[in-house]
């Protein structure tokens, strides 16, 4: 439950705020079938809790300057750990999606083409203040938007890249509606990594992810970033846990390297609140680390494998080739 103007709000129920209707956590209450407790998790999948110095300073950056970031609206386990080390993904476009998949804890409704045009500004001053030279800026899905949002991601690429020229940029965007002329507009602002999550197996796809997503459109969005800009890196990110088989991974691998892509991350589902999907399977370290070597062995710059890694988990440690110091940690993951 979280609170609304002082007031709690239910996960699932319907709220108001600043004249736009939304679902909390993105799903109705009873559309799952999950209602029972949601049991035990391993103990490999213990997080950091939050706390510290460091991390009060990032969230009081980040509230001062009326940003969301993915780490609080999607209930990220690694929120405590990255944090405490002076982190965070920004989530630009506004803290209400226009979709509704159903792993996914992002409020959803329709913002009618509302945008923060201080919000690029406000992104800038963010990375500056807490000294960042890597960021991550993702997004809500903006369907009500002609262009998907392109154009204010632009904005706030250009926004950070001016006040902080040496900062790299990873952006990762939603699927545009296939609009590639968007992901030109994204791809053209001088950011390092673009990435674009596929999420899950193709067989899985249409039945998690909202009806205007796909798998194929996911990678055709991925493979025609780099063409636009050949030394633009590309990412992007499975889940596992959702009813998959680890063949089913593999042969998804292949469609990545078939796209082009450099990076993959590879996280386990977790079951954000009663209402959404439930865990199908906990996968554990050890399988993890076998489905990083099969990805490498495929090609992969790196395949950032582990029970709590998501997309963008550690993304500024990705080039230094040892599954983001998790390889140096055994089973540990935030």
């Amino acid at each position: 439950m979280s609170d609304f103007k002082g007031y709690p709000v239910s996960s699932g129920t319907v709220f108001e705020q600043d004249g736009v209707r939304a679902i909390k956590d993105g799903v109705k209450q009873g559309k799952e079938t999950s209602s029972a407790p949601r049991g035990r998790k391993p103990e490999w999948l213990k997080a950091r809790a939050p706390g510290g110095e460091a991390y009060r300073r990032v969230r009081n950056i980040v509230h001062e300057h009326r940003l969301s970031t993915v780490c609080e609206e999607s209930h990220c386990p690694n929120l405590g750990e990255c944090w405490s080390h002076g982190t965070a993904t920004f989530m630009v476009l506004g803290s209400v999606c226009t979709r509704t998949c159903r792993f996914c804890s992002v409020d959803t409704g329709n913002p009618h083409g509302r945008l923060d045009a201080e919000e690029p500004r406000h992104c800038a001053e963010s990375v500056r203040l807490m000294g960042l030279r890597y960021v991550v800026l993702t997004s809500v899905d903006r369907d009500d938007l002609p262009d998907g949002g392109a154009g204010h991601y632009a904005e706030c690429v250009r926004a950070i890249k001016a006040e902080s020229p040496e900062t790299a940029v990873e952006v990762l965007t939603p699927d545009f509606q296939g609009d590639l002329e968007a992901v030109r507009t994204v791809v053209d602002t001088g950011l390092e990594v673009f990435a674009h999550n596929v999420e899950v197996v193709p067989r899985i796809s249409p039945q998690v992810r909202d009806p205007r997503a796909g798998y194929q459109q996911s990678l055709e969005v991925l493979a025609a970033a780099k063409p636009m800009r050949p030394g633009v890196m590309t990412k992007s990110s499975l889940m596992v846990g959702v009813g998959e088989t680890d063949d089913e991974l593999l042969a998804a691998f292949d469609d990545l390297r078939h796209a082009d892509v450099d990076i993959v991350t590879l996280g386990q589902y977790l079951q954000p609140t009663r209402n959404h999907m439930p865990v199908d399977r906990y996968v554990t370290p050890q399988a993890f680390e076998a489905l990083r070597e099969a990805g490498l062995e495929r090609g992969f710059r790196e395949v950032v494998a582990g029970p709590l890694v998501r997309s963008s988990y550690r993304a500024d440690r990705v080039f230094e080739g040892n599954n983001v110091g998790l390889a140096n940690a055994g089973s540990e993951a935030g």
